[in-house]
């Protein structure tokens, strides 16, 4: 949704049911994304939390749903009021709303535009949960999300992507969500960690990824619904823009795995399947703001450029000491922050707008307004993000208690456990059959 994409006259616009099909194939690909960053974030964390870091996902799924169907909609795409917030009376509940009415001068109902959104919405909170790995309260955790996405995330996304909105008036872009999403979430994640505090342990127990597999598996989920993200995110492709954020979406990904190996093997001497899939995450943050405003070159260096400075970024939190425990900060603030000031830079003008970037001769204005739309997301939400975690732990505590965190969150909150290692190695004679002697079974149960 970047500044400029309400170009046609609204007289000579219809529906299309290309464009339709394709929104609603890209809506469900950006909802997968929110479970497979589930994966990603599960896989990173020790067995005894498996199942509350699913789970701190899983609840965005539903509370964010309700809420933008309440009100969360017509916030952050209604009627412009004063350039911080909209609001439109028919889109709540989308009871007002017309099977076949059109979202601006697009070609697509409101319906799926409202959808489409709906699932930016979904993952944005769900991203800040990986810094609190291991010591959050569940309920705590899901009341902060219904305060932040109302109090931050749907103000945010109407500054940005809203008509009428001063960072979308300003031509601050951000094509599919630099600010909105990703600084947004980093500096979130920051703002709670300065409350919540550290782990149990932190810098001196081993705190290893469980299960590299399901990370693989929940980058490569990821990688998968990022084409949805941010090709979807023009709206249509009837002048060939999505196509080539498609593109843009898939080089610097590649570019920036690429760049994060080479960064690790320089610094540690290996290439690991943890670099590989937190790079590619790397570069889908960066380019999620400039795939639609830099050529496919363009996009190999915001990638490279990310995979290095994220890489360097995760080990900041041992030097400054603060617990962002699966790179919340590292990844998606400073991915976020490097895509958004690189459109400065490589933005060709020749593909979503006519902006110009410092090296193709457009000066620093274009820089200048990343610069103001990237300060200004990030104190906002870094101040109100503290501010809600702050209140939330005066009044029923943030933190699990200390038995609780070292025993491990599943057993507390969700009274499951992730693996049934018993059930997996051992047996009795009637699970296993009267062929096996007392003697054989007690064996196979020791």
């Amino acid at each position: 949704m970047p500044p400029g994409i309400l170009t046609l006259a609204a007289d000579k616009v219809t529906l299309s049911p290309a464009n339709t099909g394709f929104m609603l194939i890209c809506s469900a690909l950006v909802m997968i994304m929110t479970p497979g960053l589930a994966f990603f974030y599960g896989g990173m964390v020790r067995v005894k939390s498996v199942l509350n870091m699913l789970m701190m996902s899983f609840i965005s799924l539903g509370i964010v749903t309700i809420l933008w169907v309440l009100y969360g909609f017509g916030l952050a795409f209604g009627t412009d009021k004063g350039g911080f917030i909209g609001w439109n009376g028919s889109f709540a509940g989308l009871s007002g709303i017309g099977l076949t009415e059109l979202w601006g001068t697009s070609t697509i109902p409101v319906y799926v535009f409202a959808v489409f959104q709906l699932m930016f919405a979904v993952i944005t909170p769900a991203l800040i949960s990986g810094a609190l790995a291991d010591r959050v309260k569940f309920t705590a955790w899901a009341l902060f999300i219904a305060l932040w996405v109302t109090i931050v995330y749907f103000p945010v996304a109407h500054w940005v992507w809203g008509e009428g909105g001063w960072l979308f008036e300003l031509k601050v872009i951000d094509f599919a969500g630099g600010t909105a999403v990703h600084i947004n979430a980093g500096a979130a994640a920051l703002g709670v960690l300065l409350v919540v505090g550290k782990r149990i342990g932190f810098k001196k127990d081993p705190m290893r990824p469980h299960s590299l597999p399901l990370v693989m598996l929940g980058a490569g989920l990821l990688w998968f619904g990022w084409f949805g993200f941010n090709a979807g995110s023009w709206l249509g492709n009837d002048d060939g823009i999505g196509a080539v954020a498609f593109v843009n979406t898939q080089v610097a990904t590649a570019a920036a795995m690429l760049g994060w190996l080479a960064y690790e093997k320089l610094r540690h001497g290996s290439f690991t399947t943890l670099g590989a899939a937190s790079g590619a995450v790397a570069g889908l943050v960066a380019i999620t703001p400039a795939c639609g405003a830099v050529s496919p070159l363009g996009a190999i260096a915001v990638g490279a450029i990310a995979g290095v400075l994220c890489g360097m970024a995760v080990n900041l939190k041992y030097k400054f000491g603060y617990d962002d425990s699966l790179d919340v900060i590292g990844v998606h603030l400073v991915g976020g922050v490097v895509g958004s000031l690189l459109i400065g830079l490589f933005a060709t003008g020749g593909v979503q707008s006519t902006a110009k970037g410092l090296f193709y001769g457009g000066g620093f204005e274009q820089l200048g307004r990343q610069a103001v739309g990237v300060v200004c997301v990030l104190l906002y939400s870094l101040v109100v993000s503290y501010v809600l975690a702050k209140a939330i732990d005066l009044v029923m505590g943030f933190r699990v208690g200390e038995d609780e965190e070292v025993a491990g969150i599943d057993q507390a909150a969700h009274a499951e456990t992730a693996y049934d290692f018993a059930g997996a190695g051992g047996g009795t004679v009637g699970r296993r059959g009267p062929a096996l002697g007392e003697a054989q079974t007690k064996k196979v149960e020791a």
